[in-house]
């Protein structure tokens, strides 16, 4: 007894079967066959005949339900989905490829195709899977490394809720895409980017301007009309990040929407993927300890994605000598010094150190220099000292020497003797008693 075997065919052996079972009917030559399947004589006549062989077996590919020879082995299959799904759980396939591979896992050492193939196969949801629509229009990078440099905070969970929320603010290169500085902090503050801007010319230089949003960090309300002050000085009020910028001779540029610093904004999805895995991986629940992550992932960030400028010379500028990078990237105050060369600060009087040129310090402008590691110095004539707490004056100096005296060496009361007042008689008043010391009125 015979048993019918199902065939099926996918649309193009369906069509090789139509038109080759017209050409055993003699109803189409093999010239007409091969342009209408786009074969050459040779192979239609190859098919004819294995049709008339094996019939509409002869259509179906010989590797069907064949495992292939580079079959990923399914224990590596198997410890694949397992680290997906645990110690790198939330990592997209290329990420978690590229960690594999610097880890040294060269087991597992396979390709980001095939981890989302697996992935796929076993049912679990891959992060991502879509990317944005593209921007209609896309502006040309800057040609030369160091003209342009973009700058912002990313306000996010970035702890996914094993720590506060925190705010990274970070500074990338328009022309190479190459992440400068970045810093965890507790808010978008002007500490943060003066700490990034610091960093970034301590380790390129300084760029020729700084693209960012208006924020008040930079401008001080921007559609305000200037006031009279600032128009007969020919500029505006200067924020403590301005004032930076400018004593830098760091040109500043204000964006008016995200899309227009893509560069940054772009850089945020990325790193709100990758960074907030790395994040996680190594249990990151302070800030501290997520700037310590970023200190790791920053120069992998870099090596996977900056580009060479078109440009092979770049434009960063050296730090001028005269400048004191520490004292132009804190916050600085002018203070009017006191006739005894003390400035108040919080509450607290600072003694100014003595001037090389014997002079006094009484009545003149210095600025109050508080930098970013909490330290307080003077700048005046291009030269920074340090300052300490001013001692305190003379009334408090006895009072508080008294003080500790009589709390050491405590001296002993006298007894005191009681005395019994009988409640019959009068008692005098005492000679000082204003009764006494004014006649006139006692004689009305």
């Amino acid at each position: 007894m015979q048993t019918r075997e199902t065939i099926s065919l996918d649309s193009r052996a369906q069509q090789r079967l139509y038109v080759l079972s017209h050409v055993l009917a003699g109803e189409l030559t093999l010239d007409e066959a091969g342009r209408v399947l786009r074969l050459s004589t040779r192979q239609v006549r190859r098919l004819a005949e294995r049709y008339r062989t094996d019939g509409a077996a002869a259509f179906i590919h010989g590797n069907r339900d064949r495992a292939p020879v580079n079959r990923t082995d399914p224990a590596i299959r198997a410890r694949l989905v397992e680290l997906a799904t645990t110690e790198f759980a939330g990592f997209n396939p290329v990420h978690l490829a590229e960690i594999l591979a610097e880890e040294g896992h060269t087991d597992l050492a396979v390709s980001a195709r095939t981890i989302r193939r697996i992935m796929a196969a076993a049912g679990r949801a891959l992060p991502r899977t879509r990317r944005p629509a593209r921007h209609r229009t896309r502006r040309e990078r800057m040609p030369r490394a160091g003209m342009l440099v973009q700058t912002d905070g990313s306000r996010h969970d970035w702890l996914e809720g094993r720590g506060p929320m925190l705010t990274l603010i970070g500074a990338i290169d328009d022309a190479t895409g190459l992440v400068t500085a970045a810093t965890f902090r507790a808010a978008e503050d002007a500490a943060g980017y003066l700490e990034v801007f610091r960093a970034t010319i301590a380790a390129y230089g300084r760029p020729l301007a700084v693209y960012s949003d208006q924020h008040p960090i930079f401008i001080k309300d921007p559609n305000r009309p200037p006031t009279l002050t600032e128009q007969l000085a020919g500029q505006r009020s200067f924020t403590q990040v301005g004032r930076a910028l400018d004593e830098a001779a760091i040109g500043w540029i204000g964006a008016r929407s995200p899309q227009a610093k893509g560069r940054v904004e772009r850089l945020w999805g990325t790193k709100q993927d990758r960074l907030v895995s790395e994040l996680r991986r190594a249990g990151a629940a302070t800030i501290d300890e997520a700037n310590i992550v970023l200190a790791r992932y920053l120069p992998r960030h870099n090596r996977r994605f900056a580009l060479e400028a078109a440009d092979p010379a770049p434009a960063w500028r050296p730090w001028p000598d005269e400048l004191d990078r520490d004292a132009v990237f804190g916050f600085c105050y002018p203070r009017r010094v006191a006739n005894d060369a003390t400035l108040a600060w919080a509450g607290t009087s600072l003694a100014l150190p003595r001037r090389a040129d014997g002079r006094s310090w009484a009545g003149r402008t210095v600025t109050l220099e508080e930098r970013l590691d909490g330290s307080l110095w003077v700048g005046a004539d291009g030269v920074h000292q340090r300052l300490t707490a001013a001692p305190p004056v003379a009334p408090l100096l006895r009072a508080r020497k008294l003080g500790r005296i009589e709390a050491a060496v405590p001296e002993p009361e006298p007894p005191v003797a009681a005395t019994v007042v009988p409640s019959s008689a009068s008692v005098s008043p005492r000679p000082t008693h204003p009764w006494r010391r004014y006649p006139a009125v006692r004689s009305r």
